[in-house]
């Protein structure tokens, strides 16, 4: 399973297991699936050893796809050229891809994730010939007139000075060692003192939540954007694998703690994808849940099982593969293949079918054409709490990228949202969602 939140699909896995497409330099081994082709013995009768092995192989690849930390970023994105625009202005040519072509400003990450150039808008498309011609903002770090590709992202930028506001750098306490966070400090313009904990996605990093600081710290909401287990640079989990939420709420406690310690006495906790299942998850298993005033999600997994069946489905995994991935997952007999040390509880996390216990107002911002985590269990979320659910849907954006697209949307939505939140706290009976 690719990343969530940075790359794009990579070719179907059944194409890379079997070989039958031509192997890219930028494609994953598969090589260390087949050693799990063992469990196939017990696919069940009446099935061939070697077409049950080949299921059970497959699915123990995509349940390790789902869980295991990501070592590189797969580059997504070809660059033809950087070109000089005039004036002082340069440009950078592209392959054409579906990301590629959406409006807004991006990132680009190339050699390996170490070079580092923020994208502008469309110049020049030219559909027949796959390109897109594109502003070139600035080279934050490497050489990218030399890089042959590299891999598209929402980040805009990874230096948390640019946004020109007080930063403080900062390590919380959490489990094996300290996490990094950068602490935005903010005079407060509420009633109470307010610090947001912004948390990142999937195999992203925490500049991806830098877009999000500006907009909160302009309502005097302090900003806590913080590291967690096995996004690289907080400590890794004792397992070494995501646990889709479950024990990642763990370090946002740690984190609500220290922004407690700096004076908060009032959260709000910010998510993108992944992010915002952790989000819910603290919410829903902290003892701190009772200083949590606001949720904010950006294009969050509000269902995990649809988000699996999603990835199954377009990377032409058969449903019965896809269903024994999701076994190997939630069960325990399922550990010594995907090396949990526990099984996920994916049921807990299904927050269609637990959204009668969502007590705590949530806004959610998710793009109707989301390529990897589908928006309709967000629908489904605001249809069935609308007392507490607000979405704000966006097209075009695809996958954690409707800050990108439009961000005087995005930071309208979320400051007006917000008011209205905090001014309901103080007159409960006049709070009502949307």
């Amino acid at each position: 399973m690719p990343n969530l939140d940075d790359l794009t699909p990579s070719r179907p896995l059944l194409a890379r297991l079997t070989g039958s497409s031509r192997r890219r330099a930028d494609a994953r081994p598969a090589g260390e699936s087949v050693k799990y082709a063992a469990i196939g013995l017990a696919a069940g009768a009446g099935v061939s050893s070697l077409v049950a092995g080949s299921a059970a192989s497959l699915g123990a690849y995509f349940a390790r796809q789902v869980i295991v930390p990501a070592r590189m970023r797969i580059p997504d994105t070809e660059i033809l050229a950087v070109i000089d625009a005039g004036s002082g202005r340069k440009e950078i040519v592209l392959g054409a891809t579906d990301d590629t072509v959406v409006p807004g400003r991006y990132g680009l990450w190339f050699d390996g994730g170490q070079g580092f150039a923020r994208i502008g808008e469309i110049t020049e498309h030219e559909p027949g010939e796959g390109t897109v011609t594109r502003e070139l903002l600035s080279v934050d770090a490497g050489d990218i007139s030399q890089a042959p590709n590299g891999s598209w992202t929402g980040v805009q930028s990874v230096d948390p000075e640019s946004l020109g506001l007080p930063l403080e750098h900062h390590t919380v306490p959490v489990e094996g060692g300290a996490a990094p966070a950068w602490w935005f400090p903010a005079g407060s313009e509420t009633e109470e003192r307010l610090a947001a904990v912004l948390i990142h996605g999937r195999g992203a990093s925490r500049a991806e939540c830098l877009r999000a600081v500006p907009a909160l710290h302009a309502l005097g909401i302090s900003c806590l954007v913080i590291s967690y287990r096995n996004d690289g640079e907080a400590p890794a989990a004792p397992d070494g694998r995501y646990a889709l939420g479950g024990t990642e709420w763990h370090d946002v406690d740690a984190a609500i703690l220290h922004a407690k310690a700096q004076g908060a006495s009032g959260i709000v906790l910010v998510g993108f994808s992944m992010g915002g299942a952790i989000a819910l998850q603290t919410n829903d298993r902290s003892v701190n849940a009772g200083d949590i005033r606001a949720l904010i999600l950006d294009g969050p997994v509000i269902n995990w099982v649809d988000v699996l069946a999603h990835h199954a489905q377009i990377h032409r995994i058969p449903p019965h593969v896809g269903r024994l991935a999701q076994w190997l997952l939630t069960n325990r007999a399922g550990r010594r293949i995907t090396g949990l040390a526990a099984p996920l509880n994916l049921k807990a996390m299904n927050w269609v079918e637990r959204a009668d216990q969502l007590r705590t107002p949530t806004l959610i911002l998710h793009s109707a054409d989301d390529e990897f985590v589908p928006y309709g269990p967000s629908a489904a979320l605001a249809d069935a709490n609308a007392e507490m659910v607000t979405l704000e849907r966006f097209t075009v954006a695809r996958h954690t990228k409707e800050f990108n697209v439009d961000p005087d949307r995005w930071n309208k939505a979320v400051s007006r949202w917000l008011r209205r939140t905090l001014e309901a706290r103080r007159s409960p009976m006049s709070y009502r969602a949307g």
